[in-house]
């Protein structure tokens, strides 16, 4: 079994590496910063040395470098098991004042990398007959909230992307579902909020692990999580 996880050098990308590999997966991981996707694989051979661990350095968010992601993925596994679209970055900013840019940044890391990277590897798992596809939307996907503009145009853009992608793969048993979090505890939310009022990157490991051992005939199209206190 094989599982492909994007931006799998920290945070979420990082806990869902960790629970794959716990339970047997092979992993081809990917991550801009190559210094620290090698720092990544290392902790994680020590952790679990009796699974297949490879990785390379892309920046996603050009269009070639994730279609030559998904060219090495392909050349390099027999099965597609699981892929987990997890890249993404966060510019924070309303319409009227984020920086000049910060839309097509975030729509070229956010949804383009996903997008381009699930086309690269379809025709592989189209032809396999099975597979399952995560995208990590936010709640940003459901509503506008102050400074999140072009981050949550991006994220509504991505959630609509696996929308369409679950109603297209469904005649080849390929499930998809729309992961849809709250605030997670990761780098981006470092000293500024204790760890203990939001989600843990774990939780959203376990939550992907556990409805990627659904029955063939079940598809969870959307999983939304929140902090028990409520939103930030």
């Amino acid at each position: 079994m094989n599982a492909i996880i994007t931006g799998a050098s920290r945070g979420i990308g990082l806990e869902v590496a960790k629970i794959f590999a716990l339970h047997g997966y092979n992993l081809y991981l990917s991550a801009r910063n190559e210094e620290k996707l090698l720092q990544t694989v290392e902790e994680l051979k020590t952790q679990f040395p009796h699974v297949t661990i490879d990785t390379k350095a892309f920046d996603l968010g050009n269009k070639q470098q994730a279609q030559l992601f998904g060219e090495w993925v392909v050349n390099s596994v027999d099965t597609i098991d699981v892929l987990v679209n997890n890249a993404g970055t966060f510019i924070p900013g309303n319409i009227s004042d984020e920086p000049d840019g910060a839309l097509e940044k975030m729509l070229e890391v956010n949804l383009f990398s996903a997008y381009h990277v699930t086309r690269s590897v379809l025709p592989k798992m189209m032809a396999q007959k099975t597979g399952h596809i995560f995208t990590i939307c936010s709640i940003a996907a459901l509503h506008a909230y102050p400074n999140g503009g072009a981050y949550s145009i991006s994220k509504f853009a991505l959630l609509g992307f696996t929308k369409n992608l679950r109603q297209e793969l469904m005649p080849h048993n390929i499930k998809v579902t729309a992961i849809i979090p709250g605030a997670v505890y990761t780098d981006s939310w470092k000293g500024f909020v204790e760890p203990e009022r939001i989600m843990q990157p774990e939780d959203i490991a376990t939550l992907i692990y556990t409805t990627s051992r659904l029955s063939i005939q079940a598809n969870v199209d959307e999983l939304l999580i929140r902090p028990l206190s409520g939103d930030l």
